[in-house]
């Protein structure tokens, strides 16, 4: 049972600070990109259209979406691993 909590636990984990780190490496890449001079204006449409997804889900603000997007996948990638779990214990997986 402590390695079911184990991996459970680090799935999460890792599930919740993956597309956190990705979006954020995406959000600074476009910010970057707008101080070069010929890409100024994809940098900066990129960053405001990406912003403006992340304040949708954040319900008027951009972080509690980026919080709000990493606890769906954490969550997501908690039930996977739990049907895994479950798949293997039957039998039914090998």
């Amino acid at each position: 049972m402590s390695n079911l909590l184990r991996s459970l636990v680090l799935t999460t984990f890792f599930s919740f600070t993956a597309p956190i780190l990705l979006l954020c490496a995406l959000l600074w890449g476009l910010w970057l990109l707008s101080w070069v001079p010929w890409l100024t204006s994809l940098g900066e449409t990129g960053v405001s259209q990406l912003l403006q997804i992340l304040t949708v889900f954040g319900a008027g603000s951009p972080w509690p979406g980026l919080l709000v997007i990493g606890g769906t996948c954490s969550l997501v990638g908690g039930f996977f691993d739990l049907f895994n779990f479950c798949l293997y214990q039957d039998g039914r997986g090998e």
